[in-house]
């Protein structure tokens, strides 16, 4: 009689259990999904907070991101849905070897081992997080918003392009009336946009671009008006900006497309209205005189820094390749390096008092000062790993007519592989194209760097 009357309360009871750990599941999901969409508006109002709004905070705000970041990490690691794959387990390690060294044989200075291990700590794994608990509705819907804030944007940084470095809208951080502009050619100076520095602004359009390619591509659910805008935003951007490195991802955007016309034919119809429309928004643009200015200063520019740089081969070899042979080669390096964080210039700054890059500006370089060749290699060896990953799975799903890993790839895969994550606000855009390239390619829930 007892046991035919607790079995019915006994499974009563566990169904209500598992309803109410699936609602509690379903709370968290929904609460770190809110804090990585949360991230991704402060990494985009960062600069305004700490030049315009509140730049007495500029220092705090510097970092205003990391106790989010921690926030999601926690979230995650105590509800289990933290993914920890090989790539998140050997960042780890490395962070706290790097950590220990840095107190016990580098610089010594607790702060500036702590700004450089939150990267490892907290930054790199955001990205497998993006790849769990957002999905590709949440990438199109992201790809929309940089469209659609990419009006705004352009009016704003043709605003800086003209106005003096001592007017309000140039104020650089912190109030700085000399201007956060940046020495372009012909006497204007390079618009960090809302951003803090022109390296923002020049990251954001990236992103601009790659999602201005792709809806060409796949125009469903975004107005015909809004794409051939935020086309004209996109090409007008390239000049204003006067940034060498916009042109170069324009041009491997454009390369990474070429591939998937060349296999499926059928996109040649839509590269060839892409194409038309292209020509039309160039011949008004060539009628506007400011666009005229910021293309010659745009040229000038080219010419003065290929002059300097060696020509283009010398330009691509040491800038956008990021010196990467000199750091793995270089033998003058301490074998532990010099200190995570020193290669920073927050490090920098609390280790001198002067804001500078101790021993190598490019990404692969830093690392290798900071950790030592071992550490330095591993972390090079994680992040070339995922490139590698990433790109045969994004090259797989052309055949089935997806183009929205590719795309992402042609701006996330030199991000990843030599990305300045010393720099928060490169950083914080790593972050982000790393999670939507993982996104992008979940398969049934899953992560496909999660697959192993």
């Amino acid at each position: 009689m007892s046991t035919a009357t607790e079995q019915p309360l006994n499974s009563f009871t566990l169904s209500g259990v598992s309803q109410n750990a699936l609602a509690k599941r379903k709370t968290n999901i929904a609460l770190i999904r809110k804090g990585i969409w949360l991230y991704f508006i402060l990494l985009l109002t960062e600069g305004a907070l700490r030049k315009w709004v509140v730049p007495g905070l500029a220092t705090p705000l510097l970092v205003v991101r990391d106790p989010l970041a921690v926030w999601l990490v926690v979230m995650a690691w105590k509800n289990e849905e933290m993914p920890m794959n090989w790539y998140i387990k050997t960042i780890w390690f490395v962070g706290f070897v790097g950590m220990f060294t840095a107190l016990s044989v580098g610089h010594g200075n607790i702060e500036v081992a702590l700004y450089g291990a939150r990267i490892l700590f907290l930054h790199f794994p955001l990205m497998f997080l993006m790849g769990r608990f957002f999905n590709r509705e949440d990438v199109l819907y992201m790809g929309k918003v940089f469209l659609w804030l990419s009006l705004p944007m352009l009016v704003l940084i043709t605003i800086q392009f003209y106005s003096p470095q001592s007017s309000f809208i140039n104020r650089g951080v912190g109030g700085d009336m000399a201007g956060a502009g940046f020495a372009g050619a012909l006497g204007y100076f390079r618009p960090p946009g809302v951003f803090s520095f022109t390296t923002g602004n020049t990251q954001f359009w990236s992103f601009v671009q790659v999602f201005v390619v792709y809806f060409w591509f796949s125009p469903k659910g975004i107005p015909r008006w809004l794409l051939i805008a935020a086309t004209a935003c996109t090409i007008a951007a390239i000049p204003l900006s006067i940034s060498r490195t916009l042109v170069f991802q324009a041009a491997l955007t454009i390369a990474f497309i070429s591939i998937p016309i060349a296999r499926r034919p059928a996109y040649l119809i839509r590269m060839l209205a892409a194409l038309f429309g292209l020509i039309i928004i160039l011949s008004l643009l060539n009628n506007v005189s400011f666009f005229k200015q910021a293309t010659e200063a745009l040229t000038t520019r080219v010419d003065d820094a290929g002059a300097t740089e060696g020509g283009l081969e010398g330009t691509i070899g040491d800038r956008f390749l990021g010196g990467m042979l000199q750091a793995v080669t270089s033998s003058d390096q301490p074998f532990f390096g010099y200190g995570i964080g020193a290669g920073t210039n927050v490090g920098a700054r609390l280790i001198t008092g002067e804001v500078t890059f101790l021993f190598a500006e490019q990404e692969w370089g830093r690392l290798i000062g900071e950790l030592g060749t071992i550490l330095g290699l591993t972390v090079i060896f994680v992040r070339t790993h995922m490139c590698i990953r990433l790109l045969a799975a994004a090259y797989r799903r052309i055949q089935f007519g997806d183009l929205l890993p590719w795309m992402l790839l042609s701006l996330g895969f030199l991000t990843l592989l030599q990305g300045q994550w010393g720099q928060p606000t490169s950083l914080g855009f790593s972050t982000i194209i790393g999670g939507l390239m993982l996104s992008s390619l979940r398969r049934n829930k899953i992560s496909v760097l999660d697959i192993t």
